[in-house]
């Protein structure tokens, strides 16, 4: 039936991170999350965007980047290369599904996430096709951000000071199409009455626009970034 989803618990290789599929009944694409410092699959943001993702035809992969055992550890939380090789196992693990192989790839990070993704983009050049950061450290991608080939979309609130500085510095080290959108009076959980609605309108358009050129690109060439070795 119109409006359909599906979300099957699935656990990730080599650590076996538990993760949450949501799928429609033909996705177009699939928009793996990272979720930031403290937060979980459970996170009701991120489950709300991937709800609103399925609703436009999205698939999506909520997962927690560190096992329980690793949690306990503060400093885990903050360790952006670990991080960044979890959702770089998500995206490798996306791959080799049948039902997911074909499907270009999205990133959507939040929080320390936002970087964890941002690293994942850069060292999985062919395979992602489109990033959102929610109220993000992308500056602690670093160097990272120097080889992101995939468009970034930074979306942070007016009155998240100093995250907001950091992103218009991330963005001018952006070699790709960026843009970073400013939602008006919102802080950084976007708590305000409308701003995580606006979050998600901006985030599904933009991995529909992206995931969308990815699609008309394989069809056109034969192959995508995802089709290569």
């Amino acid at each position: 039936m119109p409006g359909s989803q599906t979300i099957t618990p699935v656990f990730i290789p080599p650590t076996l991170l538990e993760g949450d599929l949501r799928s429609p009944a033909r996705p177009t694409g699939v928009v793996i999350f990272a979720h930031g410092s403290g937060s979980s699959r459970f996170s009701p943001r991120n489950q709300q965007v991937a709800r609103a993702l399925a609703e436009a035809s999205m698939a999506s992969l909520l997962l927690d980047l560190l096992t329980e055992g690793e949690a306990l550890l503060r400093a885990n939380v903050f360790d952006i290369d670990l991080l960044a090789s979890r959702v770089v196992n998500a995206i490798d693990w996306v791959r080799q599904q049948p039902e997911l192989a074909s499907l270009p790839v999205g990133l959507f990070g939040a929080s320390t996430g936002a970087a964890a993704a941002l690293r994942a983009a850069a060292a999985r050049p062919r395979l992602v096709a489109a990033v959102v950061s929610r109220g993000g450290r992308p500056d602690l991608a670093n160097g990272a951000l120097d080889r992101v080939t995939a468009p970034t979309l930074l979306i942070v609130g007016e009155r998240d000071e100093p995250v907001l500085t950091w992103n218009h510095q991330a963005r001018l080290r952006l070699a790709v199409p960026s843009r970073l959108e400013v939602i008006p009076g919102a802080t950084h959980l976007f708590e305000e009455p409308g701003a995580l609605d606006q979050v998600i309108r901006l985030a599904v358009a933009w991995f529909r626009e992206w995931l969308q050129t990815e699609v008309d690109a394989v069809s056109t060439a034969g192959r995508g970034r995802h089709a290569e070795p």
